[in-house]
């Protein structure tokens, strides 16, 4: 009884503090002084058709490293919390056969799955999208094929490969942002080239195909240390 007065209470009073913000919220009919900016000036500036790529990868460089670090960490720390166990508490266990329509689906749609998340991080400057989306949406490719064959080994040394590679490359054309133009991430060390083709926006379509990379295998090393563990619980 005391328990369900206590999730009571607390759930009205989740319920009045989202009441008092819905009641001071203040909706705004412009923009400010820096989305003004980037609205106006954000094609300009870095060639994107895509504002919310040119703000993110370049006027914002600095959140979207934050945004990467988190992530790997959030992998890091994740793999290293599944594989710290006892060995002898490790038993291997009879997976239930996958179904015939699962495996057809599986063969069928990972193909097209990682086309279409190649897709959206090299036109993301163009379209809606981007590394991060794109990467996202490989991972699911990977989580399919897992789906579809519990018992397949994901090789862990390569996903490493890529995620170093991809890291250390989005970080050097970081630092070649600062060198060679205004700032860490400056799309301007390359050519911005005709607005609206997919050779545009200087080094974003660049930016984004190591973002996507790096996204993806970080995702990807997520499912796969999560089937290998639970495949062996």
């Amino acid at each position: 009884m005391v328990k369900k007065f206590l999730i009571l209470l607390l759930v009205a009073g989740m319920g009045l503090i989202i009441f008092d913000l819905y009641q001071a919220f203040d909706s705004k009919e412009s923009l400010g002084t820096l989305g003004e900016y980037y609205a106006q000036n954000g094609a300009t500036d870095v060639g994107a058709a895509n504002i919310v790529t040119a703000i993110v990868v370049t006027y914002r460089g600095l959140d979207t490293l934050g945004e990467v670090s988190i992530l790997f960490l959030t992998a890091a720390i994740l793999s290293f919390a599944l594989s710290f166990r006892k060995e002898d508490e490790i038993e291997n266990r009879e997976l239930r056969p996958t179904s015939e329509l699962l495996a057809i689906a599986s063969q069928v749609l990972t193909p097209i799955i990682m086309i279409v998340g190649i897709y959206i991080f090299m036109n993301g400057h163009l379209t809606p999208g981007g590394g991060f989306q794109g990467g996202a949406v490989i991972a699911s490719a990977i989580l399919l094929m897992l789906m579809a064959s519990p018992k397949l080994e994901v090789s862990h040394k390569v996903i490493a490969f890529v995620e170093s590679v991809s890291g250390l490359a989005f970080i050097i054309i970081g630092v070649l942002g600062i060198l060679l133009a205004g700032g860490f991430l400056d799309n301007g060390i390359m050519s911005l080239g005709t607005f609206g083709t997919l050779l545009s926006a200087g080094a974003i379509p660049l930016i984004y195909i190591f973002i996507g990379l790096k996204v993806g295998a970080e995702l990807s090393n997520i499912v796969g240390t999560m089937s290998h563990d639970q495949n062996e619980k």
